[in-house]
């Protein structure tokens, strides 16, 4: 198990680059499984969860070459798929949550797609009936085997069809764009996911020869295409990562400078940041936050009531960036109310900010009160581990901004969405250092 031990307290300064996008990346990378062509792709994070998703897609016989940082071609001409029912794959494919986004392009373009039970983050339930419904809409058999938690499913071509989703799933929907743009005939999906992320991977298909109009609202058409051919994509940058540095600067005082953000793809981030009384400033693509010498006061609504911040489907609030939220209020003038309404075990690590010095109600797993300090009293540093990658990073932040020395112990859940993290954190003035 590898610790950070952070010395809190210090101001930071100077400019972070954002990684490229994990969330996207793992759509993108199961894409290549769509054409024998090559695959040229840029601004690859590399970060465990994404590295993990190469190494699978690498067993499954995709020739993959590093061209330079962060770029790689893939080349899916001659796949393996005897692997797909090896004990191999069932060890490696559980061990991460995006393994599941590599079913449809495997059923659209070879009849069958495999997949142990995906593993991830500890944050509830996160079900996978949206994704096989969606393919089964489109033709194929699903088996699944209880006692090794294998699912399976079957079809000599998929047919295009009309089906309106459970849930708009942003991996769900990804799922059936890759394997309903191969299908027969015309698929519309209703209530489908709009995030800057798919998005992304609707423009790529398009540029293999896809055919999907709808992108960006949430209803997709996509004609089905006998076959796919190669492309070049560069990744955004990493709408979470960027929430997080914004948070960070906060709760530091520090003045900082994110780097090509991509703004017109960030959605309500910079709103609701602004929300907690967070100067976050627009420069050319650049978000620039100045230090917060008086602190920073959470507006609240109109009427005088307590601020909300609850997380939605895009274009609503990430439920990424609720944990980020919730600690940078620890130290704001003013309370607000965060409501984690997705996922039921997310709110659960604020025992370790309470330990720390914080002022947070936990009213239920949903719900969780928080009253600022306005930096009257610091948060205390102590030692915690890390649940998941954003409750990580959020731990992190509290941290940094803490009085004393704190321990992290379990930070390979950090590695996992973040990016050599300690040494980006070090060029701009953290003191962090990684021990095994």
């Amino acid at each position: 198990m590898t610790t950070f031990i952070i010395e809190g307290g210090h101001q930071l300064k100077g400019s972070i680059q954002p990684q490229g996008a994990k969330n996207e990346a793992l759509q993108i990378l199961c894409a290549v499984l769509l054409t024998p062509e090559i695959v040229t792709i840029h601004n690859i994070p590399d970060i465990i969860d994404v590295n993990k998703l190469i190494s699978l897609l690498q067993n499954l016989g995709v020739k993959i070459n590093k061209i330079g940082s962060g770029s790689y071609t893939f080349q899916a001409d001659d796949i393996n798929l005897k692997y797909l029912e090896s004990p191999e794959f069932k060890e490696d494919g559980k061990g991460l949550r995006g393994s599941i986004m590599i079913v449809g392009p495997l059923l659209a373009r070879f009849g069958k797609g495999y997949i142990p039970k995906p593993g991830g983050d500890k944050i509830g339930r996160r079900r996978l009936d949206t994704h096989f419904e969606g393919f089964i809409n489109l033709g194929a058999k699903f088996r699944y085997n209880r006692e090794d938690h294998f699912y399976g499913v079957e079809a000599d071509r998929l047919k295009g069809t009309y089906m309106l989703l459970d849930e708009a799933s942003v991996t769900g929907t990804a799922n059936i764009v890759m394997a309903a743009v191969l299908a027969e005939g015309t698929t519309t999906i209703y209530n489908a996911a709009c995030e800057p992320y798919l998005q992304q991977l609707c423009k790529m298909l398009n540029r293999m020869g896809a055919n999907i109009s709808g992108v960006g609202s949430n209803m997709l058409i996509i004609e089905g295409v006998d076959a796919l051919k190669g492309t070049e994509h560069k990744m955004l940058p990493d709408m979470i990562e960027i929430g997080s540095w914004i948070g960070l600067a906060a709760m530091t005082k520090s003045e900082l400078t994110i780097k090509n953000v991509s703004w017109d793809d960030l959605g309500q981030i910079p709103n609701v940041f602004r929300k907690l009384g967070i100067t976050v400033e627009r420069s050319g693509d650049d978000i620039h936050i100045p230090a917060h010498k008086d602190g920073y006061e959470i507006q609240n609504y109109i009427d005088g009531s307590i601020l909300t911040v609850s997380d939605a489907p895009w274009p609503g609030f990430t439920p990424d960036l609720l944990s980020i939220v919730l600690v940078v209020a620890t130290q704001a003038r003013g309370a607000v109310l965060v409501h984690q309404k997705m996922f039921e075990s997310r709110l659960f690590f604020v025992d370790k900010l309470i330990d720390m010095g914080a002022k947070i109600i936990l009213c239920d797993p949903h719900r969780a009160t928080v009253i600022g300090h306005d930096f009257k009293s610091t948060l205390k540093g102590t030692t915690m581990t890390s649940p998941d990658i954003r409750a990580g990073v959020s731990l992190l932040i509290a941290a940094l901004s803490a009085k004393g020395t704190s321990t992290i112990h379990n930070i390979e859940q950090i590695d996992r969405g973040y990016e050599r993290i300690d040494e980006r954190l070090r060029a701009i003035g953290a003191k962090i250092k990684r021990v095994s």
